[in-house]
């Protein structure tokens, strides 16, 4: 049976993510690649701190659960102590059609329209002036990477999977199966732990550490139905939990570069990152199970809303405050959150009826 809790904490949690970026771009707490806050005084920045430490960990660990689903779909079994190389093959074939052509080859083809609006706001086009165009070219694209580096992790993290699997054969899986919601608190030592490791020094997001813990304690625990059992019927005591976190981390870390690693590897944020995932797995088993046409159509269109969103925040904040500079702050916020939805929807709609373009920068078939 489909898990319809999941579809939908994709698609809210993708919904975040834009409300996030629109946000972002204007917010007064840091300074890396936005155009600067549009007021002295900025209370919706505190949205920022409340989303931040757990969207990107939550997607991690339903990734991790849409595996386990894939790779038991694909088997048609339920318990994957072996696997035959025809289903590996199949699902390393769908993870690198789907992940890995739109964050390599599709950069190459779109990114530089990202890449573009990502140096002018960072005002970067100013000292390459005597860069040769294929140089510059190239490195907008890179510039252009922006969300696109969550589908580059979760392949690798999805390559990895399969020589994991070599090794444990379901043992540690099995053995998962039996965490209960004590046993899931104290994975925040594991969170803890992982966020402190592997992180790239000079790109803040690239996180390997945190993000795969996340993954995997996604296939190996949460992926478990009683598990989720479980948690289901603690969902009031987790999201209380996760609600109360997320008040002491904004309280405490007010003001502070909240990306930056200095609030990122401390206890309380990642005492609030899991918890507070925890709390929204929880309460969407217990009530996120809804289905109705706008959950189907949503669910349909997340994936290009989180891949094209940026594209049309970037262009529209920039154009905005370039050609009507005295427009309202909230004037502002509306008329780029308009522009990263249906920007995202149109553009998604017109690329998937382009073979080529589609498989490239969507990885449709």
């Amino acid at each position: 049976m489909r898990k319809t809790y999941l579809d939908n904490i994709r698609w809210i949690t993708v919904v975040i993510v834009v409300i996030y970026h629109v946000i972002y771009i204007f917010n007064g707490v840091t300074t890396y690649g936005l155009l600067g806050p549009l007021s002295s005084f900025q209370p919706q920045d505190a949205y920022q701190y409340i989303v931040y430490p757990w969207f990107m960990v939550l997607l991690f660990v339903v990734s991790g659960m849409s595996a386990r689903f894939e790779l038991e779909k694909r088997s048609g079994k339920t318990t994957l102590s072996e696997l035959d190389k025809g289903t590996e093959k199949a699902f390393l074939k769908s993870r690198t059609r789907k992940l890995l052509v739109p964050s390599t080859i599709g950069i190459l083809l779109f990114g530089w329209i990202m890449g573009y609006y990502n140096m002018i706001i960072s005002d970067a086009f100013a000292s390459m002036s005597d860069v040769p165009k294929v140089i510059l070219f190239l490195i907008m694209d890179v510039s252009g990477t922006g969300v696109l580096w969550y589908i580059q992790m979760l392949w690798i993290f999805s390559v990895l999977l399969l020589l994991v699997r070599k090794i444990e054969k379901d043992k540690l899986y099995n053995l998962c199966a039996k965490a209960n919601v004590p046993i899931l608190l104290a994975l925040t030592i594991v969170i803890y732990g992982a966020a402190q490791i592997l992180n790239t020094p000079a790109i803040v997001v690239y996180r390997f550490g945190i993000y795969g813990a996340a993954f995997f304690i996604g296939y190996f625990v949460m992926s478990h139905d009683e598990v989720m059992d479980r948690m289901q019927k603690s969902w009031l005591l987790l999201t209380i939990l996760a609600v109360a976190c997320g008040v002491a981390f904004l309280i405490m870390f007010w003001g502070q570069s909240y990306p930056d690693h200095s609030v990122l590897d401390t206890l309380m944020c990642n005492v609030y990152t899991w918890l507070g995932t925890l709390g929204i797995l929880a309460f969407m088993k217990k009530w996120g199970g809804f289905t109705n046409s706008f959950s189907t159509w949503m669910g349909r269109k997340s994936w290009g809303l989180y891949i094209f969103h940026y594209l049309f925040i970037a262009s529209s904040a920039w154009y905005l405050l370039l050609y009507v500079p005295n427009m309202p702050p909230l004037a502002i916020y509306l008329i780029v959150t308009f522009c990263a939805f249906a920007g995202s929807f149109i553009l998604d709609t017109i690329v998937r009826k382009i073979p080529f373009v589609r498989w490239c920068v969507l990885g449709i078939k």
